[in-house]
């Protein structure tokens, strides 16, 4: 009788684990062609994505040089951790947001983590760890440099990033293109002559005055209004 109701045990555990594969093979069928008909649709342009499961909540939010080629590389099942599978298996939508290059991405990537703590993003629990991008306005040339640790100086704060080569490229971007000085103020005060940022055009060298006070305030308030402040409207699929 004992050994009769074993293997009724077994047999039904043996029912049940191939009934849970088959359900897991049908949602994993389902999110493949979900991915499918979002990508059909999704644009060959920076931006970013944000998978939501039934209840709408976000699950992940990542960015893409474009969006296409990144949500393609998803339906590859078969290279994937068991993190990124689980991922998929929960995911019944996914918003996108497209950007003008791939470092506002960047940036709207790390606001909107930041903001939404996403379950399958790795979490970025301890902000001091993490890098920022800091614009410093203790005087009338503000400074574009990287920070780590208390938020202690007056001025502009974006982030966390979570790797340092993440702020770095971001920072070299900004400096190419809106040419504000990522020099200590010491090193200021001590220029006589223009150093190589101006010479390689990532600086336009306030430190001995080839730029007005005024001309730089009207670069501040476009790189917040562009890089920081406006984000585009999200692609309906």
């Amino acid at each position: 009788g004992d050994h009769r109701d074993l293997h009724l045990s077994i047999r039904r555990q043996r029912q049940m684990c191939i009934r849970d594969s088959n359900n897991m093979v049908r949602k994993q069928n389902t999110s493949n062609k979900l991915l499918k008909k979002i990508i059909s649709n999704a644009p060959y342009m920076p931006g970013v994505y944000m998978m939501l499961d039934k209840k709408q909540r976000i699950l992940y939010i990542g960015k893409a040089k474009s969006l296409k080629k990144r949500l393609k590389s998803y339906l590859n099942n078969k290279d994937q951790v068991n993190r990124i599978k689980q991922m998929i298996y929960y995911t019944n939508n996914i918003d996108l947001i497209t950007t003008s290059t791939e470092e506002e991405a960047l940036l709207l990537e790390a606001n909107l983590i930041k903001k939404h703590k996403p379950h399958f993003n790795v979490q970025l629990k301890d902000d001091k760890s993490f890098p920022y991008i800091l614009i410093k306005r203790n005087g009338k040339w503000p400074e574009l440099t990287k920070h780590r640790g208390k938020q202690i100086h007056n001025g502009n704060y974006f982030g966390p990033f979570a790797s340092a080569g993440a702020v770095n490229k971001t920072l070299k971007i900004l400096q190419k293109v809106f040419l504000l000085r990522s020099c200590s103020d010491s090193y200021l005060i001590s220029r006589t002559r223009p150093c190589l940022l101006y010479h390689i055009k990532r600086c336009s060298a306030p430190c001995v005055d080839y730029i007005t006070e005024q001309i730089i305030k009207t670069i501040l308030k476009q790189l917040l209004i562009k890089y920081f402040f406006s984000y585009i409207s999200p692609i309906v699929i």
